[in-house]
C-alpha cells in the first residue's frame, strides 16, 4: 500500500485567531502564531501514515512566511507535502491559501520517537 504525500487542512477563521486577539497590534485578521499551527497541524496528520506501532511524531522546526492577510469568517487551507524522509526525520514543504490565494508558505520538521520515551522524559522534568 502506497502511503499518501500530500494531506490539506482547513480552518475557518474566527475571532479567537486573530492577531488582535493574542495582543498584536493587528486588526481582525488570522494571526501568524494560528498559521503556524495549522501548518503544523497539517502536517501532523500526513505523518501519521508513516508511524509504527508506539511511534508518534514531535514537532522540532518551523519555518513560517505570512504573506498576505485573511480576515475573519473566510477559509484558510494548509497542504503539507513529504519532501523528504530520512532515518526518524519527515521534512515537510507547506503551503497556505485562503480563498482568495496564497497567504502563506514553509516548511517544517517532524521527528519520528517512541510515544513511551517521549512520555518518560517529560515525567522525568516534573519528578
Amino acid at each position: 500500500m502506497e502511503r499518501p504525500t500530500q494531506y490539506s487542512l482547513t480552518w475557518t477563521v474566527t475571532d479567537e485567531m486573530t492577531a488582535k486577539r493574542i495582543g498584536s497590534a493587528g486588526s481582525q485578521i488570522f494571526s501568524t502564531p494560528n498559521m503556524v499551527a495549522l501548518m503544523e497541524a497539517a502536517a501532523l496528520e500526513l505523518a501519521k501514515n508513516y508511524l509504527e506501532k508506539g511511534q508518534t511524531t514531535v514537532g522540532a522546526q518551523i519555518l513560517c512566511k505570512h504573506l498576505a492577510p485573511t480576515p475573519v469568517g473566510m477559509k484558510v487551507t494548509a497542504t503539507a507535502t513529504l519532501r523528504s524522509f530520512e532515518g526518524r526525520k519527515l521534512w515537510f514543504d507547506l503551503e497556505v491559501c485562503d480563498e482568495k490565494g496564497r497567504c502563506g508558505e514553509g516548511e517544517h520538521l517532524r521527528i519520528l520517537v517512541k510515544s513511551a520515551d517521549m512520555t518518560k522524559k517529560a515525567q522525568d522534568k516534573q519528578a
